[in-house]
């Protein structure tokens, strides 16, 4: 991509606000190159660490939604994030860093999208700091506005 390119795609952005929903953008860290399943092995509690310290690869599994019956096609990892590991005390804390806080969030979640107000209620930090951090021209772990 050329420099004119690189340009109009970021006069295309819209300035997010403190009401704009963000996700993790999985096709990034694709588009990246980035290893999404070493990135989701560190979210894993210490108990799933150690079973997966040798092969960071839980294959993929159907996961079913229980309230609507959906199948979809997730990472073990994932799951075991989503369904065990986020479970366990502590595992959004006060201390971790703001950028891994929002990705574990989203984790437990199942990735539905969340206004950096929304955070801020769970992580018990300002909406404001939430936005500067996932809206600014950088880019953390795939941390995107939900594209409409």
């Amino acid at each position: 991509m050329n420099e004119a390119e690189i340009v109009a795609k970021r006069a295309l952005r819209i300035k997010p606000t403190l009401d704009t929903p963000f996700h993790i953008n999985y096709a990034w860290w694709e588009r990246e190159g980035r290893n999404l399943r070493l990135e989701l092995w560190h979210h894993l509690c210490p108990e799933h660490q150690a079973v997966y310290a040798d092969r960071p690869d839980a294959g993929a599994i159907d996961w079913v939604d229980p309230r609507t019956g959906e199948v979809t096609r997730i990472d073990g990892l994932e799951h075991l994030i989503r369904e065990h590991c986020s479970r366990q005390p502590n595992y959004i804390h006060p201390e971790l860093p703001l950028v891994d806080a929002v990705f574990r969030v989203f984790l437990s979640n199942g990735n539905k999208p969340m206004t950096p107000q929304q955070l801020s209620v769970l992580l018990k930090r300002p909406a404001e700091m939430i936005l500067r951090t996932l809206g600014g021209r950088e880019v953390y772990k795939g941390l995107q506005p939900v594209k409409e």
